[in-house]
C-alpha cells in the first residue's frame, strides 16, 4: 500500500499518495484540469499555486506540476497572478532607459527586500534583473531573466507591486529587436515559413495518428 497523506483542495479533505505532485494529486482526487496547466513535469509556468501547511502561518507559492504534496497541506490555485501588462509597439519603442520609467515606473519603488528572488520557481536572481532594468541595461536584464516562465509567483510577493515578468519580457524584446546581433539563418527561415515552403510538410504531420506523432517526436534528431 502506498503511504497516503491528507491534503485539503479548495477546502475539501482528500487522501492521496505522498509521492504525487500537487497537480497529479488534484487529478487523483477527481478534479479535471482544463486550464492553468501545460506540462506535467515542471516549468511551463501556468500552474502557479498557493498553499500552506497546517500549523505554519506562512503562505507559500509554487508551481503545482513540480511541488510534491505534504501531509496537512492546504491548497488553492489561481487562474493567474495579476500582473500589469502595458501595451506598446515594439517597433516604436526606443532602447533607452526612459522606456522603463514610462511603462513600468513601479520598478523604481523596489525596496530591495529580495522576496521576488526567494519566491522564483526557477531560482532566478529576479531583484538583480530588475536592477538592470532600472539602469536601462536591457542586454543584462534579458540575459538574467532568460529562463523566466512568466508564472508571476515573484510578483505575488512584491510589496512594491512590480510586474517582474512583464518588465523582463520588455527587456528581452528590446534586446532582440535592437541590441542582439542579427541572425541571417533565422531571417532566412522566417522568410521560408512566410512563403509557405513548409505548408505541405506541416499538413502531412497534422494528418498523422497521434501514436505516429509521438514516435516521431521521441526519435527526432536533436542538434548537439
Amino acid at each position: 500500500m502506498e503511504n497516503m497523506v491528507r491534503v485539503f483542495l479548495f477546502g475539501k479533505k482528500y487522501e492521496v499518495p505522498e509521492n504525487l505532485t500537487i497537480m497529479k494529486a488534484m487529478e487523483y482526487a477527481g478534479y479535471q484540469l482544463v486550464r492553468g496547466c501545460g506540462c506535467r513535469n515542471g516549468f511551463c509556468g501556468a500552474c502557479a499555486t498557493i498553499y500552506r501547511i497546517k500549523g505554519d502561518r506562512e503562505l507559500k507559492a509554487c508551481l503545482a506540476c513540480q511541488t510534491k504534496v505534504e501531509d496537512n497541506m492546504y491548497v488553492a490555485t489561481l487562474p493567474f497572478f495579476p500582473l500589469v501588462k502595458q501595451v506598446y509597439d515594439i517597433n516604436t519603442v526606443k532602447p533607452e532607459q526612459a522606456v522603463m520609467m514610462q511603462l513600468y515606473p513601479e520598478i523604481y519603488a523596489c525596496i530591495g527586500c529580495n522576496a521576488c528572488t526567494k519566491a522564483c520557481t526557477q531560482g532566478l536572481n529576479v531583484m538583480q534583473y530588475i536592477a538592470y532594468a532600472q539602469r536601462g541595461d536591457f542586454e543584462k536584464c534579458a540575459e538574467e531573466s532568460f529562463d523566466c516562465v512568466m508564472c508571476g509567483v515573484c510578483s505575488s510577493r512584491c510589496p512594491a507591486g512590480i510586474s517582474h515578468p512583464q518588465v523582463a519580457m520588455l527587456a528581452r524584446r528590446i534586446n532582440g529587436k535592437y541590441l542582439a546581433p542579427k541572425s541571417q539563418h533565422l531571417e532566412d527561415r522566417v522568410k521560408e515559413i512566410r512563403n509557405g515552403d513548409f505548408n505541405e510538410l506541416i499538413e502531412g504531420l497534422m494528418g498523422k495518428p497521434i501514436e505516429e506523432m509521438q514516435e516521431l517526436y521521441n526519435h527526432r534528431e536533436i542538434e548537439k
